[in-house]
């Protein structure tokens, strides 16, 4: 997982509410043995409508969604997180996530942003009038800040989850940094344990 202190970029409003994982990635790319190529699955359904706001050139190469409450609702599949990862995005602010999304992102390090709905509401007209307006979220601080339309939001997180994002610690990660003392204790486990 990499590490993740402030994220600056331009961002896609998906003015949807109550978008479940198999919207966001369809079932039938779940066959795939491969961890990557699902950025071509992301949102395929409603790609194919050409005015589907990923199908908008002038939010080409935003890494940041902004998206409607209840986001990532359904199964669990991590590979929704997958896929939002690979189109480029890098967050995600929404009004309110699923348990089960929410702790895939945090797993997988695509940082799951919670603001109310009138700062997405604001952030949305903020994008529409300016495809190219930047949004910074700040991890250290835990801040969503927008200059160009004065705006800036704390959000939460939890400090296992902020402490994952900012040392770009995975599962596996976290508990390497525990390798001496698993190191030490294998030394003293008697032979016959082996």
């Amino acid at each position: 997982m990499k590490q993740v202190t402030v994220i600056t970029g331009t961002a896609i409003p998906l003015k949807r509410s109550d978008v479940d994982t198999d919207q966001i990635i369809p079932a039938e790319w779940l066959k795939r043995v491969e961890r990557t190529g699902f950025e071509k699955g992301l949102f395929s359904t409603w790609r194919d409508d050409r005015n589907f706001v990923l199908n908008d050139e002038r939010y080409a190469g935003a890494s940041i969604l902004v998206a409607g409450p209840s986001f990532g609702v359904g199964s669990s599949r991590e590979h929704a997180v997958w896929a939002i990862q690979q189109y480029g995005f890098d967050a995600v602010i929404a009004p309110s996530f699923s348990d089960i999304f929410r702790n895939n992102c945090t797993k997988n390090g695509l940082v799951p942003v919670v603001q109310p709905i009138e700062a997405v509401t604001r952030l949305w007209d903020a994008i529409e009038a300016d495809s190219n307006v930047e949004i910074t979220i700040d991890m250290e601080r835990l801040l969503v800040e927008v200059p160009a339309i004065g705006f800036e939001e704390s959000f939460p997180m939890e400090v296992q989850n902020q402490y994952r994002f900012l040392n770009g610690l995975d599962d596996v990660g976290i508990t390497l940094t525990h390798a001496a003392d698993i190191d030490a204790y294998e030394s003293r486990r008697p032979a016959w344990l082996s």
